[in-house]
């Protein structure tokens, strides 16, 4: 053979076979999913997005910056969290912990009854280093607090615990200091049933132009939208009735556009955030996302500040978190979801 001994010929081929295998990975991943059934209606409750626009813009200018670096901050942005989680109606507690020489803590809430199963909708409210993270992620902290307030007012029928994580950023993503690690690990050393965790993850951005959207294998643009107008719900492919579930919730709640990707975990930004830690513990979870560094120019730089993100939009994203409440819990919200086949 050769090819081998020729450094350009055998470059050439390596990558002609590299290329087969990505075009066949990317055939896997844009292979149609399995019929969902089709969500027909559901009412949710109403969420104000000048409201968070108000905590959007206290978590990036108040509190900033909010990352390893500034435990004094995030403790501040803590106590701001967990008094609006209070008011809500939530029973909240902290969960403290250190990380090196710094403490700090996630912050829980919790609604509904002490069933055996509960839901955990979680998001980060710390912030990469040098930047205000208005969209990454106080966005996702706004909605996490505006579902404290409407879960208030409309009790579920089983346990939801809201979670305000810590030490999402690097250099802590992926380590065990990580707030969501901490946090999932606890829930397994006590057995607890979770029965799926939802990461709202950077759900504020969005843009019509076309080409805004971008992907981390090219040939997705082949599948989804070029322009970065829908909300997206991703997850494992092993998991996809899961995915399906929560996207067909987004759906039956309002008119904003969504997609859903199930994909192996080793493609790039499947486990960006918080789910990746529950992953890790063997509990079901799902991110929703505005896709973050493939649509935000701003992502983790100065310019992700709180007048960059469409408000309106993001008020639909949590009126769907609120319908896929709902489903997995299997209490209905309004006039109720129902579901039929495609």
């Amino acid at each position: 053979m050769d090819f081998l001994r020729n450094p350009r010929r055998r470059n050439r081929v390596l990558g002609l076979l590299a290329g087969l295998v990505a075009l066949v990975a990317a055939a896997c991943w844009l292979k149609s999913p399995s019929p969902e059934p089709v969500a027909t209606r559901c009412t949710p409750g109403h969420v104000d997005p000048e409201r968070l626009k108000a905590h959007v813009r206290t978590l990036s200018e108040t509190f900033h910056p909010r990352d390893h670096r500034h435990p004094e901050n995030l403790e501040r942005a803590a106590g701001y969290i967990s008094d609006a989680l209070s008011r809500a109606g939530g029973h909240v507690r902290s969960e403290p912990y250190t990380a090196g020489t710094g403490s700090y803590r996630n912050v829980i809430a919790t609604f509904g009854p002490d069933s055996e199963e509960r839901l955990v909708i979680g998001a980060h409210y710390d912030a990469a280093e040098g930047a205000p993270g208005a969209d990454d992620n106080a966005s996702g902290v706004a909605g996490l607090l505006e579902l404290a307030a409407w879960l208030g007012e409309h009790p579920p029928p089983m346990r939801v615990d809201l979670v305000g994580f810590t030490l999402e950023e690097p250099p802590h993503f992926r380590r065990g200091t990580m707030g969501s690690k901490v946090h999932a690990r606890a829930l397994r050393s006590q057995d607890v049933k979770v029965r799926a965790m939802l990461s709202v993850e950077s759900i504020g951005y969005f843009s019509q132009a076309s080409g805004s959207q971008e992907y981390p294998v090219a040939a997705l643009k082949l599948r989804y939208p070029t322009e970065g107008n829908f909300i997206a719900v991703v997850g494992r492919s092993d998991e996809k009735d899961l995915i399906h579930t929560v996207h067909q919730a987004l759906r039956a709640a309002t008119d904003l556009p969504s997609e859903s990707l199930a994909a192996p975990r080793g493609l790039e930004g499947v486990d960006f955030s918080d789910h990746a830690s529950f992953w890790d513990e063997r509990y079901p979870a799902v991110m929703l996302t505005d896709t973050a560094l493939f649509r935000n120019t701003h992502y983790h730089t100065p310019e992700d500040t709180w007048d960059t993100l469409d408000y309106a939009r993001m008020a639909k994203v949590v009126q769907g978190v609120q319908c896929a409440i709902d489903t997995l819990g299997g209490q209905s919200v309004g006039g109720g979801l129902a579901s039929s086949p495609k």
